[in-house]
């Protein structure tokens, strides 16, 4: 798992679900910013990773429409 690829997860689950990453977030009952393009980075330019408790919410809401097997493959392959 990378962070790259992580971030590349959440936008395609967004897309799966037919949303945007605001929409996502939203949906996951997170702040809509959670997962914009600005937020993947700190200021000093560290990569920000996602929480475990994010991910479980995201998780949560994606699991009735993709097969664990295919979230998987979204979350660990780049």
């Amino acid at each position: 798992m990378t962070h790259a690829g992580t971030w590349t997860a959440i936008d395609k689950l967004a897309a799966r679900m037919g949303m945007s990453c605001s929409g996502l977030a939203k949906a996951c009952g997170l702040d809509p910013t959670t997962f914009n393009k600005s937020k993947r980075w700190t200021r000093d330019g560290k990569p920000r990773w996602l929480s475990m408790n994010t991910m479980a919410k995201v998780v949560a809401v994606v699991a009735p429409n993709i097969s664990p097997d295919d979230l998987a493959k979204l979350i660990f392959s780049d």
